[in-house]
């Protein structure tokens, strides 16, 4: 027989149960009716949640890079040299402005003048700054986004290190003293919990392994029209999958990425890395070539006109270095941290090809 105080305790933990399951808040996408949004979003509590991640991912950025004697660069929005451009190996599309009278590109990464800045600082530099990409924006992408980059003497190894050391960083942080915060989006952050417990130490798999292991499956592995194979986004769902959360993809084949890659020991294979976490890449990390004859080879095998990249090359004439990199979407972190599936709602400013959005 239950007695009324064991019924009242049962029914006590059922109602806190609920509450758990139900207090988290929800996006309402107001981003879609572009007209109305500032409007709503003032007044919502998941873009003020939002914004204060936005805050405290700045912060900690800066701490980070700190701590690891990383200077901060100030970087301008444009750039007549785009890391991505038309090309075998480029992941995205430029964005095209005319300015006072000339062409010119929003930039889609400040790579390029991370590692200019590089040699003025052997440090170390990084920045964390809005970037543009021309494909048009969906679950996953964003036509404008936050991208915290780093640029470092030294190999992929290296860059893969402090990248894994970075991401653990932010994800201790809020782990441990943002529970609060997070409880509005999750009810245990217990993917948290898992990155958390490999203390910098994630797991590696090479591309060619990886493809084995998902046994060249056509919904995983698809194959480029120049001969080369791809991981579609299921492929990389089903590889954080096996993995537990979260996992390196690294030595990519060399003509599915950029012409400033390095190649590796391995014949037709790149010295990068992508951070499968979340909806997919989340950040991707790569080896530059030392010498200015590896650039131009590149952009020839990738039939990319070196017009817009003779400074670039010069820039290894007169200085070469072994220098790598990364660069992590803000919002794709978000999207992991708070275990959304929209890119979209986590942009407290939506920015949108073709729209006049105020403000």
């Amino acid at each position: 027989m239950i007695n009324d105080n064991t019924m009242e305790k049962s029914l006590s933990e059922n109602v806190s149960q609920r509450r758990s399951l139900t207090n988290t808040i929800k996006s309402k996408q107001s981003w879609k009716n572009h007209e109305s949004h500032f409007e709503s979003a003032i007044f919502d509590p998941w873009y003020k949640s939002i914004t204060k991640i936005h805050s405290l991912i700045s912060v900690k950025t800066g701490e980070f890079f700190s701590s690891r004697e990383l200077s901060p660069v100030l970087i301008p929005v444009t750039t007549g040299s785009v890391s991505s451009p038309m090309g075998l190996g480029s992941d995205s599309i430029p964005v095209k402005i005319n300015l006072g009278g000339m062409d010119t590109y929003l930039a889609d990464s400040m790579q390029f003048l991370l590692e200019y800045a590089l040699r003025l600082n052997d440090k170390g530099v990084y920045y964390l700054m809005s970037t543009f990409r021309g494909e048009e924006q969906d679950k996953r992408h964003l036509n404008q986004f936050y991208h915290a980059e780093s640029e470092i003497i030294g190999s992929l190894d290296d860059v893969i290190e402090l990248a894994s050391s970075y991401v653990t960083y932010l994800c201790d942080y809020f782990l441990e003293n943002e529970r609060a915060l997070l409880s509005q989006f999750i009810d245990e952050p217990e993917h948290l919990r898992k990155l958390s417990m490999l203390k910098g130490n994630i797991p590696r798999i090479r591309f060619t392994d990886a493809v084995e292991l998902l046994n060249n499956d056509s919904r995983y592995v698809s194959e480029h029209e120049f001969g080369f194979k791809q991981i579609t986004n299921e492929g990389e769902q089903r590889l954080i999958e096996l993995f537990d959360g979260v996992v390196w993809l690294t030595h990519f084949p060399s003509l599915s990425v950029p012409f400033y890659q390095a190649g590796a020991s391995e014949q037709g294979y790149s010295l990068t890395a992508d951070l499968l976490m979340g909806i997919g890449e989340t950040l991707g990390a790569g080896e530059r070539n030392t010498y200015a004859e590896d650039v131009v080879e590149n952009l020839n095998t990738r039939k990319v006109s070196r017009e817009e990249y003779e400074w670039y090359i010069r820039m290894r004439e007169l200085m070469p270095l072994r220098t790598s990199g990364f660069g992590m979407g803000v919002e794709r972190f978000i999207l992991w941290l708070i275990n959304h599936d929209d890119i979209r709602d986590c942009q407290l400013f939506p920015r949108i090809h073709g729209e006049n959005i105020l403000p």
